[in-house]
């Protein structure tokens, strides 16, 4: 589910004012002087992913800060059915918008396409879209279970780990359905106890949702009857009974057309029209009379109707759910009385469970024995790739193994545990990737996996921040290398202290540093050309003439460079 990201928006955050910043794809850096506040970038990236908050972080005198990611959707389909999974909107043209929001006081608010989410939400969707990767606590090469990802994605493995993933669901269930059945003693009867009472209750209600609807209706008719009554009597007595009647009224009418016609026969049809009047008025009073006497309900009659009412009503607020439908109300009671059958069938259920359960066993076992046999075959070749590219990156003589230990615990992933194993010094002995302390070292082993993996590896922007550390020479020109390598296929951002590596990005930002009306703030520009040139002396110690002409050397380079 690949994404671009094409925007991000600031405000508020730390020495960041208002910033906002549009990137294109492949590898872009970002430098700067120390302090100049460089580190704000992934810090805003870190929060856009989910990453835990420190309120501190907002400007002061802000009334809160706000971080907010654009990015450019590859397969709008997937994007968009993960998102409704999730109760989000989809991406409209292909755009995906995630914003996050802290304020001094209060919980912080985040949204995706415009709707508020939580923040694991938010945190799901930040690892499918990015990887951050520096002297910060978003390091998930050291997760044993980010370790396994990793060793899949070499293998080519993710249909098969599906397969075992649903088979292991699936047989989790029927455990579950098995436990329930065999729980014995006084909880199981009072179980049965409860289930029989809501089976009767339910089932003695014989609910009809047309008859019930019907009921409802006349009963509000019957609520307001007596005014409603009084109504149509009001009417009839206008229409006929009263001595100044609209009938007594019409009749002497009647009898002054009948004398226009005896005068002039030609106006007979007036007559006629009159007379279908009268005949109109008098069928109306007549089914106001009608309607009246069927509003008259008795007393018996009305307490039937309201005694049903308020059985259905109380059914609804036990069975209805949260939306308290009679629907709902039937389908409890059906549910009720299926967990009712296979309890007091539970030997002949367990038996069938236990059949399913054997079935489903004997497949998670095959299905894991075919996952573990193809992790034990990329393993060694995943660990020499990253060998080979540690090489490259100052770790000439370094071990890196890829220790798979099969045949644990069942899991979602597979039976078994995988743990990248990492001796960066010649002679001593090789100890797990998450034991290592240096920064430095496992932002390059994370890099030398990230080009093996370039192929497999599904999340499309990778942040290095300072990869650079304890580095130079020969070494930052590998990093620069490796780093223009991974851009080729995906966006790359490095916020980075060398030249070398600065030198062979597609594209150059620089943070600077500058106090406006009393207070400093950081900004963010693109730079191209003389300034690029200016940036990278910079970095090589300053803008001497000798610094310039190795700085253009490095820009233009083998032509990789990119200006």
């Amino acid at each position: 589910m690949p994404a671009t990201l094409t925007a991000i928006r600031i405000r508020n955050l730390a020495l960041v004012e208002r910033l906002e910043w549009e990137l294109g794809p492949g590898f872009t850096a970002v430098t700067g002087e120390t302090g100049a506040g460089k580190s704000v970038i992934v810090g805003a990236l870190q929060l856009l992913v989910g990453e835990r908050a420190d309120r501190t972080v907002i400007r002061a005198g802000a009334e809160g800060c706000s971080v907010e990611g654009e990015f450019r959707v590859g397969d709008v389909a997937a994007w968009n059915s993960r998102l409704v999974e999730l109760g989000l909107e989809a991406c409209e043209e292909g755009v995906l918008l995630m914003r996050r929001t802290l304020a001094p006081e209060g919980p912080g608010r985040q949204f995706v396409n415009g709707t508020g989410t939580t923040l694991a939400v938010l945190r799901e969707l930040g690892d499918l879209l990015v990887d951050l990767h520096g002297p910060h606590d978003h390091q998930s090469l050291f997760s044993a279970e980010r370790q396994l990802d990793l060793l899949d994605a070499f293998a080519g493995v993710g249909a098969d780990r599906e397969a075992f993933r649903s088979i292991h669901a699936a047989l989790g269930t029927l455990e579950r359905e098995r436990e329930a059945l065999t729980g014995g003693g006084d909880a199981l009867e009072r179980e049965i106890a409860l289930l029989q009472h809501q089976v009767a209750e339910v089932d003695a209600a014989g609910i009809d949702p047309g008859k019930e609807a019907e009921l409802d209706a006349r009963y509000a008719l019957a609520a307001n009857s007596r005014r409603l009554i009084e109504l149509a009597n009001s009417v009839v007595a206008r229409l006929d009974d009263d001595d100044d009647s609209v009938s007594g009224r019409l009749a002497e009418t009647q009898r002054l057309l009948r004398e226009l016609e005896r005068l002039d026969p030609a106006a007979a049809a007036l007559g006629e029209s009159h007379a279908v009047a009268v005949g109109g008025i008098e069928e109306v009073a007549r089914a106001l009379r009608d309607y009246a006497g069927a509003l008259d309900l008795d007393p018996g009659q009305l307490a039937s109707m309201e005694e049903r009412i308020n059985l259905i009503h109380g059914l609804r607020r036990k069975y209805g759910g949260a939306e308290g439908t009679i629907e709902a109300v039937i389908a409890a009671g059906a549910a009720a009385s299926e967990r009712l059958r296979r309890i007091e069938h539970r030997g002949e259920e367990i038996g069938r469970l236990d059949g399913e359960m054997a079935r489903l066993g004997s497949a998670l076992r095959k299905a894991g024995a075919s996952l573990s046999a193809a992790r034990a075959k990329a393993a060694p070749r995943l660990a020499k790739e990253a060998r080979r590219h540690l090489a490259d990156l100052g770790f000439r003589q370094a071990g890196f193994e890829v220790e798979v230990a099969a045949g644990g615990r069942a899991r979602p992933s597979g039976f078994d545990a995988v743990e990248f194993q990492f001796a960066p010094n010649p002679g001593e002995p090789a100890r797990p990737l998450r034991a290592i302390a240096s920064s430095g070292e496992i932002s390059r082993v994370m890099l030398a996996l990230k080009t093996a993996l370039a192929d497999q590896d599904q999340v499309s922007l990778l942040v290095f921040d300072e990869i650079d550390a304890n580095v130079g020479g020969e070494i930052a020109h590998a990093v620069g290398a490796k780093m223009a390598a991974l851009g080729e296929g995906r966006q790359v951002v490095c916020i980075t202290h060398l030249p070398q590596v600065a030198a062979r990005a597609g594209s150059h930002f620089v943070v600077r540093k500058e106090t406006i009306h009393g207070r400093t703030l950081s900004t963010l520009d693109p730079v191209r050309g003389g300034e690029r040139e200016a940036e990278v002396a910079r970095m090589l110690g300053g803008a001497s003439k000798t610094s310039l002409a190795l700085a253009r050397s490095l820009l233009n380079g083998d032509g990789e460079g990119g200006q």
